[in-house]
């Protein structure tokens, strides 16, 4: 299991903007903030829920390449909600929300290019 993962992106408030629309249908939000000037350079945010960061975004180099993210929603109106946030975040369409019977039958899903182009998703494994 993972403890969190982190993902290095180019304009940390642009990325902010996106991520607290986006994420906030799914009941994630920033938890904690480490300063440039706490880390005598770079920024990061950590984004999660019930009070502990599993989801980091930071300044401090050049930014991810290619990432996948999926996070668990707990229904599929949260994933339809999290694809209308983010798209109207500035997020690119990566794959609308729908079944994706191919992994399971009720694997329901939402893909959505983040401004760096990292490929955020909400997934829901429930029947409705």
């Amino acid at each position: 299991m993972l403890d969190h993962i982190g993902a290095t992106v180019s304009d940390l408030a642009r990325s902010r903007a996106f991520y607290d629309l986006a994420l906030a249908p799914l009941g994630i939000a920033v938890i904690k903030e480490v300063t440039p000037e706490q880390t005598g350079g770079s920024g990061h945010l950590g984004y999660g829920s019930g009070g502990r960061p599993w989801f980091w975004i930071g300044n401090a180099g050049p930014a991810t390449g290619r990432l996948h993210v999926a996070l668990a929603a707990p229904d599929r109106k949260a994933v339809d909600a999290f694809y209308a946030a983010a798209m109207a975040a500035g997020g690119r369409d990566n794959g609308p929300p729908g079944l994706r019977p191919h992994y399971h039958p009720n694997y329901y899903g939402a893909f959505v290019l983040d401004p760096d182009g990292l490929n955020i998703e909400a997934v829901c494994h429930t029947p409705e």
